[in-house]
């Protein structure tokens, strides 16, 4: 029997919330960082969870869907645990993006949409991660940013992943200061 999910913001979520409310004239400004919230709590963003940002910042349903809808990192839909969005856009692409991007869909065994087969990892494209001088680059489920993307380092990732690891820490990447 499938467990039924309370949309409610804890205590700490809403006093949270106000505090970006609180950053600007008006709360629609604070959609963004509820969103996320609200993802984070829940995984995904339901209607049921977009429709609680809503009733907690005193906005229409409408209005947080249009901004949920507009952004890639909020998920308008269950998906895996994680989530790999590999730079395939110029610069990453010509040092390596899209062989690594292809790599990685036939290694995690992809349907169409990006899903592994065992269910943990979705892959996607993404045209541009803003780390040109580092690439190609992935960011991991909306959050760490590896650089110097190459196979081994992709697979290395995923078989910490299945097995429970952890994504690894930032990777501090000093500035080229003399390109060549």
């Amino acid at each position: 029997m499938a467990e039924s999910v309370k949309f409610e913001f804890s205590a700490d979520e809403k006093a949270e919330i106000k505090s970006h409310v609180a950053k600007y004239p008006d709360p629609k400004s604070a959609v963004m960082p509820a969103l996320w919230i609200a993802q984070e709590k829940f995984g995904w963003l339901s209607s049921d969870a977009i429709e609680l940002v809503a009733a907690e910042l005193n906005l229409s349903a409408a209005h947080v869907h249009g901004v949920a809808s507009f952004y890639t990192m909020y998920f308008k839909k269950k998906v895996p645990k994680h989530l790999f969005d590999i730079c395939t856009c110029f610069t990453c692409g010509e040092c390596g993006g899209k062989q690594v991007f292809d790599h990685a869909k036939s290694y995690l065994e992809t349907d169409a949409n990006g899903f592994s087969e065992d269910g943990l990892f979705w892959i996607r494209r993404a045209e541009c991660l803003a780390a040109c001088d580092t690439g190609p680059v992935m960011q991991v489920t909306n959050r760490r940013v590896i650089h110097k993307l190459d196979t081994d380092k992709f697979e290395d990732l995923v078989e910490t992943l299945r097995n429970g690891g952890e994504v690894p820490p930032y990777e501090p990447v000093p500035l080229n200061s003399n390109p060549s």
